[in-house]
């Protein structure tokens, strides 16, 4: 197959163009898990629509997501999609949580964030409002029109405006917020108060509640803050792009840009694939099944790039090329399983679509469910100064940015089986070749249990899920081990790749 040179986002875009309106799954009746300050501080206003989803994009070390399925919090998993009065946290890890406009929020270790208001607003405009239970949050708008972000805390909500870039950490009985860019006002007891780009506010949460804001006029620097300007910056480069198809779904654009491109597949015609893959490889090999009341399961793919191909378009399977995505049709929201080839259900041959489970979780055990058809191969760094890219690993393990030109390292591994690339952990950047963020003393594997145990249909001996998705899981019982030690514990990032 040969590399079209054109756009990426030409593509996407202009099927995304055809986007119709999503379908149901919003979770059932049951009392939700929000506390009562953030619900009563996010009620909607006129014609809404709870047809809304959005993006957990990145998940490194300890995560955990409540799905509010009545079994509380759960391992996460990158690209699992968060409904309304869903509540994530962190342990000894971070996460990010990617809008439809690719706009994030960002929360560092040991934080709680709970998302009350998810809405669709008539003519397409969304709400959102995201409730900082405790910990540090960074939240990053793009200049999209129309759509609300609410930011809540205490007894305070601030309505961001659109290009903001905020800092929120709670620290007792005290809020200090630092605007990275942008411009805010707040409404304190004594009139409202104009906060611009470099300055903090610092609230008072109990006692003083009522007392005016204080504003310093400068910001003083956190631990997180490389990773969430890396992370902000990575998100920008499709930014203007939106706004060329006028499509309100962009988000997850910029990870298919980065780990693979359109490809010419012979009488298929063109095709997305990601990088580091083979015809061998297939997209629905390895995922988790994750069960949201009201919608049934949910198809979750590890992969970084594993969101836009997964709830639109279709994969197909073309002969002596393999698995490819092609743009087209509906978004799809929770039901998402779209492909088409030559067998569907067991895995069988090529044929790889996994089987919707088609029961409920009984009450008490894993709403989660994992599907491996054959072992994980996975990207990781050798040693402290190589990383090791390797064939049909389709960018798992691979850290956003920072290895250079990931097509001409794909070239190499599918040539040789692994490319070699040269990195350095004396630096401060984004995320070190194991995927963990700047700033990070320590944040480790994930050490999740409580997954289902696979499908029937896959049987698998012995799979993992790589670290790089956030969590690692033995495929044989259901239970969490955390990965091998070869990769460095430094909290830095790797330098451009070099290929060897």
């Amino acid at each position: 197959m040969n590399t079209i040179p054109a756009s990426i986002a030409t593509a996407v875009f202009s099927a995304l163009l055809l986007a119709a309106a999503l379908p149901a799954q919003t979770t059932d009746a049951a009392a939700p898990p929000t506390s009562a300050a953030a619900q009563s501080r996010s009620e909607p206003s006129g014609e809404v629509s709870k047809v809304r989803i959005v993006r957990l994009s990145e998940v490194k070390g300890v995560v955990q997501l409540d799905r509010n399925t009545g079994s509380g919090f759960e391992p996460a998993v990158t690209n699992m999609p968060i409904v309304e009065k869903s509540r994530l946290q962190t342990g000894d890890g971070v996460a990010e949580v990617e809008f439809e406009d690719s706009s994030t929020l960002r929360l560092a270790p040991d934080s709680m964030v709970e998302f009350p208001q998810l809405d669709r607003i008539a003519g397409g405009a969304t709400a959102s409002s995201a409730y900082l239970v405790k910990g540090m949050a960074y939240v990053s708008l793009m200049k999209s029109r129309g759509n609300e972000f609410n930011l809540l805390f205490g007894q305070q909500k601030l309505q961001l405006p659109p290009s903001s870039h905020i800092r929120l950490q709670l620290d007792g009985a005290q809020a200090r917020l630092a605007v990275l860019d942008g411009a805010l006002r707040i409404d304190g007891p004594s009139g409202p108060m104009d906060v611009s780009r470099k300055q903090t506010v610092t609230f008072q949460l109990e006692g003083q509640a009522q007392a005016q804001p204080e504003l310093a006029k400068n910001i003083a620097p956190a631990p997180y803050d490389t990773w969430d300007k890396s992370a902000t910056g990575y998100h920008a480069q499709t930014a203007g792009l939106s706004a060329f198809s006028g499509s309100p779904y962009s988000y997850g654009l910029n990870d298919m840009a980065y780990y693979g491109s359109f490809m010419d597949a012979g009488g298929c015609g063109s095709m997305w694939r990601p990088y580091f893959a083979s015809a061998a490889w297939s997209p629905y090999s390895t995922g988790v099944w994750a069960f949201y009341p009201g919608a049934g399961y949910s198809w979750v793919s590890p992969y970084p790039w594993g969101w836009t191909p997964y709830h639109s378009g279709s994969w197909s399977y073309c002969t002596g090329a393999g698995w490819g995505w092609q743009p087209g049709g509906a978004w799809n929201g929770l039901n998402n399983i779209i492909a088409t080839g030559p067998a569907t259900g067991p895995f069988t041959g090529s044929g790889i679509i996994p089987i919707r489970p088609l029961k409920p979780p009984v009450a008490g055990s894993s709403t989660l469910m994992l599907v491996s058809a054959k072992p994980i191969v996975r990207s990781d760094a050798a040693s402290a100064d190589s990383f090791v890219l390797r064939k049909d690993s389709a960018g798992l393990g691979v850290p956003r940015e920072g290895l250079g030109n990931l097509s001409k390292l794909s070239q190499r591994a599918m040539e040789r089986g692994t490319a070699t690339t040269a990195i350095s952990m004396s630096g401060l950047n984004s995320a070190s070749a194991n995927g963990r963020p700047s700033g990070a003393d320590d944040v480790r594997t994930s050490q999740n249990r409580g997954l289902a145990r696979p499908s029937e249909s896959s049987q698998p001996s012995r799979a993992e899920m790589p670290s790089h998705s956030g969590s690692v899981y033995s495929g044989g019982n259901g239970a969490g081990s955390s990965a091998g030690g070869s990769s460095p514990r430094s909290g830095a990032a790797p330098a451009a790749g070099r290929g060897h």
